[in-house]
């Protein structure tokens, strides 16, 4: 059985790295990617997330949300990156905090929120226990909503070992995320793809100069290796 829950098991944990973020200069190893996830799926769990809620996230590049992905995979939930979408949950950047409080249930990351009913990412989930989920999905479970469709576990898992393979991406790989998560494309081949293969998912910082070994994205990019939106099996 194949998930999403996979890429943060616990014997995924380890010291190299999973996730850069250049313009903050900071490095999360797979042992501290695979905790936070994990605490996430607890703080979204009291927030009343269970097996077939829907998350809506802002199509971020930011860890939060990468995060956020893999927490609520992790209990079966059914995330959207369309944070208009009827959800139990939508996680938003704090400076768009009250354009999502419509009666849903609203956290913010990346600074403190100001309605007292909102909750703060960051208190909430590095305060969480960091222990896995104990829900698990399975690979026909439907994972992400999408492109008027429900994408499963299956669906992104195997999508995403097809560009490992395709791409040769390994441990010692580093992958740009070159395009919005908004297209499920970008998430399987620029974030599951790289953690598949135990490399690095790289999130640049808008500067025109290489920062990984390989781009995920359409157009120009500055890396030397490209993996075009096309090439992601759907």
């Amino acid at each position: 059985m194949s998930t999403l829950a996979d890429p943060i098991a616990r014997d995924k944990r380890s010291d190299r790295p999973a996730l850069r973020i250049v313009d903050r200069d900071r490095t999360h190893t797979y042992r501290d990617f695979c905790t936070t996830a994990w605490k996430a799926g607890h703080a979204l769990r009291h927030l009343g997330v269970h097996e077939g809620s829907r998350v809506a996230v802002t199509p971020d590049p930011a860890p939060q949300v990468v995060w956020t992905l893999f927490g609520a995979a992790s209990l079966g939930a059914l995330l959207t990156f369309d944070v208009t979408a009827d959800a139990r949950v939508v996680v938003v950047p704090a400076d768009r905090e009250a354009e999502a409080d419509d009666g849903r249930s609203v956290v913010a990351y990346g600074g403190a929120p100001t309605a007292a009913t909102t909750t703060h990412w960051e208190k909430v989930v590095w305060s969480e226990n960091p222990a896995m989920p104990p829900t698990t999905p399975s690979s026909s479970d439907p994972v992400l909503d999408a492109d008027a469709r429900s994408y499963t576990h299956g669906d992104l898992y195997n999508g995403a070992e097809a560009i490992v393979d395709d791409a040769f991406l390994d441990a010692e790989t580093s992958v740009a995320l070159r395009a919005p998560l908004a297209d499920p494309r970008a998430v399987v081949a620029g974030v599951i793809a790289p953690l598949l293969a135990g490399g690095t998912v790289v999130v640049p910082d808008g500067a025109e100069e290489p920062v990984a070994d390989v781009a995920v994205g359409d157009g120009p990019v500055p890396e030397q290796r490209q993996v075009g939106l096309d090439a992601v099996t759907r």
